[in-house]
């Protein structure tokens, strides 16, 4: 597969060949949904708890006599049926990670790639690099590429100047290639990928 490659000032360099064995697998929308819940599993933190009735403040004296007052015996107020009590079968803190194959993992970030190569929404740029830390300037060349929501993928070092003049532009987030993850690539309208990062993730990824 080959693609023109782009500069930041709009012009097209050259070309580049693409593997197919990289950027043209068929869809598996099975394996991207199985990367993404595994991702965001090991995002969560899970520290949400709740207390249980030995844990709650209360006291346990009785709360009024056994009998003669015509109401339910009552005993210990911290226990669930009473407002303030103890909650039951309730959050515990957890780890909510699960295993994903490696192979799979591979398997399911060439697909990604190859799902925005196949929708037009791959573009390869020769180089991330600006001459200046200032976002106004940065913002008006994407803007005349078109690009509003964009992942850019770069080599296995950025250009310090392009990661300072873009981490403030909106819907605009720039990785390293040795972060490339499904749930990045899919959750951003256009992949850029640097000619370094094309690169490298042929020769990681093969």
């Amino acid at each position: 597969m080959k693609l023109s490659v782009t500069a930041l000032d709009a012009a097209t360099e050259s070309e580049i060949e693409l593997s197919d064995e990289v950027f043209g697998l068929p869809a598996r929308p099975d394996l991207l949904e199985r990367a993404v819940r595994w991702q965001l599993a090991k995002r969560r933190q899970g520290t949400h708890r709740a207390k249980t009735r030995s844990e709650v403040a209360g006291t346990t004296k009785k709360a009024y006599k056994q009998k003669g007052t015509g109401r339910a015996r009552r005993g210990n107020l911290k226990s669930n049926i009473m407002r303030g009590g103890g909650v039951v079968h309730g959050p515990l803190v957890r780890d909510h990670s699960h295993d994903l194959p490696k192979k799979v993992r591979t398997l399911a970030l060439k697909t990604a790639l190859s799902v925005k190569a196949q929708s037009g929404k791959l573009v390869v740029l020769e180089a991330a690099k600006v001459d200046s830390h200032k976002t106004k300037a940065l913002a008006e060349k994407f803007a005349g590429l078109g690009w509003n929501d964009v992942l850019i993928i770069d080599g296995s070092e950025s250009d310090e100047l392009f990661l300072r003049a873009a981490r403030n532009i909106p819907r605009i987030d720039v990785l390293p290639q040795q972060g490339a993850n499904v749930y990045d690539i899919l959750r951003r309208d256009t992949l850029v990928l640097t000619r370094a990062a094309v690169q490298a993730l042929e020769a990681r990824l093969k």
